[in-house]
C-alpha cells in the first residue's frame, strides 16, 4: 500500500494539519510506504543554507507527522525547490536495499536547478523500483521544452556497477509539477467546463494527454481519470481560479503517472505466458485533488496504490535480538546472525533506537559489530553494548543492523522493554515526594485567595 503525493507548496511553511492530505483517518489498512514530492520548496540563499546543515521545515514537519505512526524517513532528495522524501513502515526495512538518489538539473540549460528532475530508487522485495520527482518548464508554449527536458531527465544513470536509468526498472513512478496545460480552448469554455464538472472535454486538448499519443517514450506510461478540478491556478486560501489581471487558465499541471516494465519482453512474441508469470503488478486505488489546501496556486494531488509483488527476498539479511533484561544497570548483550552471502564489513553497526524513531541517524546509542564483538561461532555472534550508554529512563525500542556496504538498515528486531534504572526509579519518587510537599502550601494560598 503505497500513498504518493505531488505538491507545489510555493515556498510556503507546512500547513498546521495533513490528516486528508496523507489519508490518516482512512478506515481501511494503514499505508506501507509514503513518496511524498514537493516542489518550490523556499530555496532563498538563507533557506537554502540552513536546510543544508539541518533537516528542511518540511522534512521535519512530514517526520513529526509520520514518526509515532511507526514510519521511519527512509530517503531523501533535495535540488533547491525540488524535495522527494520517502517513508516507509519498520517491518520493510531489511527488504529494502540499494537505495540511490540522483539528480538533474534542466533549468538554464543544465546549469540551474529550479527546473529538473530528483529521484530515489531502490531494490523492494528484489524488484527495482524508482521514483522520480519533476518540475517542468512553464507556460503553454513550451510543450516541447517539456518533453525535452523530460526525455533528458529519463537519460539520466544512477552510480552502481549496470548504471541504470530510470526506465531500467521494474516499476517507475513519475510525478510533479510537469506543467502541462490545456490547449486550444479559451479561458471562458475550460472554466464553464469546470464548473459544470464536465472533465472530459478538456481531456483531448490536455497536452499530457495528447503528447502520449504521439510520443514513443510516453505511451508506456499510465495515468488515472482525471476527475478533479484541474490543480492550477488558484488565489491563495480560496477555491477561486485565478482573479489577478494574468487570469492563468487552469490546468491540470500536477499529476502522477508510473510505468511497469515488461518483466518478459525478452520472450518472444510467439511464446504464450500466463500473468502468473509476471512477478509485479501495480493498481491505482485513488486519484484525487485535495482542495483544502490553500497555501500557494496549486493543490496537491495523492494517488493511493496497491503493489502486488512475488516476494525475491524472503528473509532478512541479519537476524538480531537483545539477550536477557535490559537496563541502563549493566553492559547488555546483542545476539545476531547473518545468512551465508551477506556482505559484512568492519563499519557495520547495531543501533538502539526508541519505537519512534525518525531515520537512519537517530539512535540513542550504537555498537560496532566488530570493535564491540565479545563472542563468534558459525551460528551467531555477541556484542555489547555499556550500561553508561543505555537510558536510564528505560522505554520502548528496536535494535537495528545498518550495513555500511548496502548504506541500509537490513536487520531490527522487535521491540523491546529497557527497564528503568534504580536510580531513576529513586529519582521520580523524590521528584513526587517533593510535588505532593508542596501541594499543601499552593492550597492554603489558593484558599486565601
Amino acid at each position: 500500500r503505497l500513498h504518493l503525493v505531488t505538491w507545489n507548496v510555493g515556498t510556503a511553511s507546512p500547513p498546521p494539519d495533513v490528516t486528508s492530505l496523507l489519508q490518516l483517518n482512512s478506515l481501511g489498512p494503514a499505508m506501507d510506504m509514503y513518496v511524498i514530492g514537493l516542489q518550490e520548496v523556499n530555496s532563498s540563499i538563507t533557506n537554502f543554507l540552513s536546510d543544508l546543515a539541518l533537516d528542511d521545515p518540511w522534512s521535519i514537519f512530514f517526520m513529526t507527522v509520520l514518526s509515532p505512526l511507526g514510519y521511519i524517513k527512509l530517503s531523501s532528495i533535495r535540488m533547491q525547490g525540488l524535495l522527494l522524501l520517502i517513508f516507509v513502515k519498520h517491518v520493510h526495512l531489511p527488504f529494502i536495499q540499494g537505495i540511490h538518489t540522483q539528480y538533474t538539473r534542466t533549468g538554464l540549460y543544465g546549469y540551474w536547478g529550479n527546473k529538473g528532475g530528483v529521484s530515489i530508487r531502490m531494490s523492494l522485495y528484489g524488484h527495482m523500483i524508482c521514483f522520480l520527482n519533476c518540475h517542468l518548464p512553464a507556460h503553454m508554449e513550451n510543450t516541447e521544452q517539456r518533453l525535452d527536458d523530460f526525455e533528458k531527465i529519463l537519460e539520466m544513470q544512477f552510480e552502481g556497477k549496470n548504471k541504470p536509468s530510470p526506465l531500467d526498472h521494474d516499476v517507475l513512478f513519475w510525478f510533479g509539477d510537469l506543467n502541462f496545460r490545456i490547449a486550444d480552448y479559451g479561458i471562458h469554455f475550460v472554466r464553464e467546463s469546470i464548473n459544470n464538472k464536465r472533465y472530459n472535454l478538456l481531456w483531448e486538448k490536455d497536452q499530457l494527454n495528447m503528447a502520449k499519443k504521439t510520443e514513443a517514450f510516453l505511451k508506456e506510461f499510465l495515468e488515472g481519470p482525471l476527475q478533479f478540478k484541474p490543480t492550477y491556478k488558484f488565489d491563495l486560501y480560496s477555491d477561486e481560479y485565478d482573479t489577478s489581471e494574468k487570469k492563468r487558465k487552469p490546468a491540470w499541471t500536477d499529476r502522477i503517472l508510473w510505468r511497469v516494465k515488461n518483466l518478459c519482453q525478452d520472450v518472444s512474441k510467439e511464446e504464450e505466458f500466463s500473468e502468473e508469470e509476471q512477478t509485479i503488478s501495480v493498481t491505482l486505488n485513488n486519484y484525487v485533488s485535495h482542495m483544502s489546501y490553500g497555501i500557494s496556486d496549486h493543490k496537491p494531488v495523492t494517488g493511493t496504490f496497491g503493489l502486488e509483488m512475488k516476494p525475491l527476498l524472503l528473509v532478512p539479511l541479519v537476524m538480531l535480538n537483545p539477550e536477557g533484561e535490559w537496563s541502563a544497570e549493566h553492559d547488555v548483550i546483542i545476539r545476531y546472525s547473518t545468512v551465508p552471502e551477506f556482505p559484512s564489513s568492519a563499519w557495520d553497526w547495531i543501533g538502539l533506537f526508541k519505537v519512534a524513531f525518525k531515520h537512519v541517524n537517530d539512535y540513542v546509542t550504537f555498537a560496532w559489530v566488530e570493535d564491540d564483538e565479545i563472542s563468534s561461532n558459525k551460528d551467531s555472534k555477541q556484542v555489547y553494548m555499556s550500561a553508561a550508554e543505555i537510558p536510564n529512563m528505560g522505554g520502548e525500542f528496536f535494535l537495528c543492523y545498518y550495513s555500511n556496504n548496502l548504506q541500509s538498515i537490513v536487520g531490527i528486531s522487535k521491540s523491546f522493554q529497557i527497564q528503568p534504572s534504580r536510580t531513576s526509579i529513586e529519582k521520580d519518587l523524590t521528584q513526587e515526594e517533593n510535588s505532593w510537599m508542596q501541594k499543601p502550601d499552593s492550597l492554603e494560598l489558593h484558599d486565601a485567595s
